[in-house]
C-alpha cells in the first residue's frame, strides 16, 4: 500500500457516519460501547495489561518485593512510572464504574521535564481511538441520550434498550433544546453521528492554557457570544453563542488544562459544576450546558502548594484526583530514556562509547535521590535499580527501607531527563569532527554546566563530589578493565583458567589432601596449594584466606549440582571475579608499549597494538576515542 492509500484509508476512516435515533438506540442494544462514558473508552484504548509475576525474575523481584505487577503496553515507553501509571489507570477504571473519581479532575503533580505533559499526549492519543456517537450538528458533541429525560424515560430505556439508567443523565443543551422547539418535540428529527476525537480539529479533545491574571475570564473554559450573530439572534439565542471553550469542545472526550493553578480562580469555578454536576452554565441567560468529559490539569509542586495553602480553595481540593509523576530514580530505566530519545533524533546513528549512557543516569539519578543515614548514596542507587548488594556492601540496606527513611516527595526534585538530554547533545557535538559521545567527554561537559547554573553553593558541591567521588574513579576502574581485556586476547578463557584452578587448589586444601596436576604431573602438597592460593588473594587484599577459600568452594558446589557437574563462569561469583580480575591486571606497564599511540618500536608491537585497535572497536569505540580513553587512562593512572 503507497502513503497515498494508507493516508486515504486513515482519513476514511474516522469519517462521519450518520444514522436516526432509532437506529442508534437500536445499536445501543447490541453493543454497550455506543452509550460508554469518555472514562470507559479510555479503558479499553488503554487495552489490557501484561501479567508480570515479579518473583520470577531476580531484578524486578528485589525492586517490586516479588509482588504482581501490571504492565500496560499503551505506555510501554514511559520507562520507571509503573507506579504512576497504575494510578492513572485505576483513576479511569473507577470513573468507569461510575464511583467517586468520575466527578473528580485527574491532575498530574511533578516535577519539571518528568513527563506529566509526555504523559498527558499520551492519553489524548488514546482517547482518539475510540468513537463515539452525539447529536449531528451539536456545537458541544452531546450524547443523544440527553435528549430524553432520566426520571420519565429512564425505565423505558433500560427495558426496551438495555441502557442502564446511570447513562441517562446529562441535560438537553440549549442548542438541541431550541431545534427540539422547532422540530415540535418530534426527537425522531434529530440525526446521530459517529465521530472519531481528534486532537487536530479539536473534537472531544481540547487543550486550554491559563492566560493573564487580568484578562483571563471563564469564557476560554465555558464560551461566549459570538457578537457576529448579534444582527440575526438576540444575546440569549443558542446561534448567537460561540461554543468555543475548553469545555464546550472536550465533551464526552478529554480537556487537558496546562499549569491549571497559574489560572485565577474564578476561571476554575466551571470546572467544579462540569465535573460535579455533568453541567455548567454559559455567561449569557441560557440553559445549562451538558459536560460528560475528562478533565486533566497538570502542574509543578510549587504551583499546587501555594494553591493547597490558600484556604479559599477548599471546595476545589476535595475534588482533585492527585497522582505524582516524580523524575525516574532506576538507572536502567533512565539509560532507556535517553535511548528512546535519541532513536527520535539524528543522533540515532552515531556512536556512543560503553558506559557513556550508564554515566549520565547514575549522575540524573544521584541528583534526585535522598541522601540515606548509615549507608551510601551510590549503594541506595544501585539497590533502587534492583542490584544485590549483599556481597559488596554490608551496610547498604533494603530497597523498602530506603524508601521509607525517603518520604513519599523522593524524585520529586534533582535533575530532570530534560536537562540531562542537553548535556548528552553537548558531548556528543564536543569534537568538531566526530559526532560522539564518551564518558571522559561527559564528565567535563558536566562539570562546566554545573558551573553555568547558578545551583545553590550547597547543591553545587554535592553534585561535584558525585563527580568525583562516585563517577570518575568507578569509571577509571571501567575503562581500565576494558583496555585490559582487549589487551588480552583469550581474556575470558584465561579469566576461567584462573578460576578453575584456584577451586580445584582451595578444595583439596580444604580437604587437607595432595594435589597432582594431571597435565604436567606435578605434586603439590597443603603447604604448595597455600602457596598458590595466595598468589591469587594477596594482590586483592584477602583478609581472612580460609573463610573465603571455604565460601568459593561451596558455592561452586552449589553451582555444578545444576550445571551437570561443570564449572560455574569466573564471573558468575562476584567476590572471586574481583579477585582474579586483580590477579590478570596487576601488571600495567606490559599494556603501555601495546595501548599507547607513539611509534612502535617493533612490526610486532605494531601488529598487536592494531589488533588492540580492532578489539576497543568490537567492543564498541571509534578508533579516536580509543586513543582518546587510553591516553586519558595512562594519564589518570600515573597521577594516582
Amino acid at each position: 500500500m503507497s502513503i497515498f492509500d494508507h493516508v486515504q484509508n486513515r482519513f476514511s476512516r474516522v469519517q462521519q457516519e450518520e444514522m436516526s435515533l432509532q437506529e442508534y438506540l437500536e445499536l445501543c442494544r447490541e453493543d454497550p460501547m455506543a452509550y460508554a462514558s469518555a472514562a470507559e473508552r479510555m479503558l479499553k484504548a488503554i487495552g489490557e495489561p501484561e501479567v508480570i509475576d515479579t518473583a520470577k525474575d531476580p531484578r524486578l523481584s528485589r525492586i517490586f518485593s516479588n509482588k504482581v505487577i501490571r504492565r500496560y503496553p499503551a505506555f510501554s515507553e514511559f520507562y520507571g512510572m509503573e507506579e504512576s501509571i497504575e494510578q492513572i489507570v485505576a483513576y479511569f477504571r473507577h470513573a468507569a464504574q461510575g464511583l467517586e473519581e468520575r466527578k473528580q479532575i485527574l491532575y498530574l503533580l511533578g516535577p519539571v521535564g518528568g513527563g506529566k505533559s509526555s504523559l498527558a499526549e499520551r492519553l489524548k492519543l488514546l482517547m482518539e481511538r475510540i468513537p463515539f456517537y452525539a447529536i449531528k450538528g451539536s456545537p458541544v458533541y452531546e450524547s443523544p441520550l440527553g435528549l430524553f429525560s432520566p426520571e420519565e424515560d429512564g425505565e423505558l430505556l433500560e427495558k426496551e434498550y438495555g441502557i442502564p439508567r446511570r447513562y441517562v443523565k446529562s441535560v438537553m443543551s440549549p442548542w438541541a433544546s431550541k431545534r427540539l422547539k422547532e422540530f415540535g418535540g418530534d426527537i425522531s428529527q434529530f440525526k446521530v453521528v459517529r465521530l472519531y476525537p481528534s486532537r487536530l480539529n479539536q473534537i472531544a479533545i481540547s487543550k486550554t492554557e491559563p492566560g493573564d491574571e487580568n484578562n483571563q475570564d471563564i469564557s476560554s473554559l465555558v464560551g461566549k457570544v459570538d457578537i457576529r450573530q448579534l444582527e440575526l439572534y438576540s444575546q440569549d439565542d443558542p446561534d448567537a453563542y460561540s461554543f468555543s471553550g475548553g469545555l464546550c469542545k472536550s465533551n464526552q472526550g478529554l480537556m487537558e488544562f496546562i499549569e491549571m493553578f497559574k489560572a485565577p480562580i474564578k476561571v476554575l469555578h466551571p470546572l467544579l459544576t462540569a465535573t460535579q454536576e455533568g453541567n455548567y452554565n454559559p455567561t449569557e441567560g441560557m440553559g445549562a450546558i451538558p459536560f460528560d468529559g475528562i478533565v486533566l490539569a497538570h502542574s509543578n509542586e510549587s504551583e499546587w502548594q501555594a494553591f493547597r495553602n490558600n484556604r479559599n480553595n477548599e471546595a476545589f481540593l476535595d475534588r482533585v484526583y492527585i497522582v505524582k509523576v516524580p523524575y525516574c530514580l532506576r538507572v536502567t530505566e533512565e539509560i532507556n530514556i535517553y535511548k528512546k530519545l535519541l532513536e527520535h533524533s539524528s543522533l540515532a546513528e552515531a556512536p556512543c562509547a560503553p558506559d557513556t549512557l550508564r554515566m549520565l543516569a547514575q549522575f540524573s539519578v544521584l541528583s534526585r535521590l535522598k541522601e540515606p543515614e548509615n549507608s551510601s548514596i551510590y549503594s541506595k542507587m544501585r539497590v533502587y535499580d534492583g542490584e544485590n548488594l549483599k556481597d559488596t556492601d554490608p551496610k547498604a540496606k533494603s530497597i523498602q527501607e530506603y524508601r521509607d527513611a525517603a518520604g513519599v516527595d523522593e524524585g520529586m526534585d534533582g535533575l530532570s531527563t530534560r536537562f540531562a538530554f542537553k548535556i548528552l547533545s553537548k558531548v556528543f557535538n564536543f569534537d568538531n569532527h566526530e559526532i560522539a559521545a564518551n564518558p571522559v567527554h561527559l564528565l567535563y561537559v558536566l562539570e562546566q554546566r554545573l558551573e553555568q547554573e547558578h545551583l545553590p553553593k550547597e547543591t553545587f558541591e554535592r553534585y561535584l563530589r558525585f563527580i568525583k567521588e562516585f563517577l570518575a574513579p568507578r569509571y577509571v576502574d571501567f575503562i581500565g578493565k576494558e583496555i585490559q581485556t582487549a589487551y588480552l586476547e583469550s581474556y575470558s578463557e584465561y579469566g576461567q583458567n584462573i578460576f578453575d584452578r584456584y577451586v580445584t587448589y582451595a578444595d583439596f586444601w580444604i580437604q587437607d589432601q595432595e594435589y597432582r596436576d594431571p597435565e604436567t604431573g606435578e605434586l603439590f602438597d597443603r603447604q604448595s596449594l597455600n602457596e598458590e592460593l595466595e598468589k591469587i588473594e594477596k594482590p586483592a587484599g584477602i583478609s581472612n584466606p580460609k573463610d573465603f577459600r571455604h565460601e568459593v568452594v561451596n558455592f561452586v558446589l552449589r553451582a555444578r549440582a545444576q550445571n551437570n557437574g561443570m564449572n560455574p563462569s569466573w564471573q558468575s561469583y562476584e567476590k572471586l571475579r574481583g579477585v582474579i580480575e586483580h590477579k590478570m591486571f596487576a601488571n600495567t606497564e606490559e599494556l603501555l608499549p601495546v595501548i599507547s599511540f607513539n611509534a612502535k618500536a617493533s612490526t610486532a608491537d605494531q601488529k598487536k597494538h592494531e589488533d588492540f585497535v580492532a578489539r576497543m572497536k568490537d567492543r564498541g569505540y571509534t578508533e579516536k576515542q580509543v586513543r582518546l580513553l587510553s591516553e586519558w587512562y595512562l594519564r589518570v593512572r600515573k597521577s594516582q
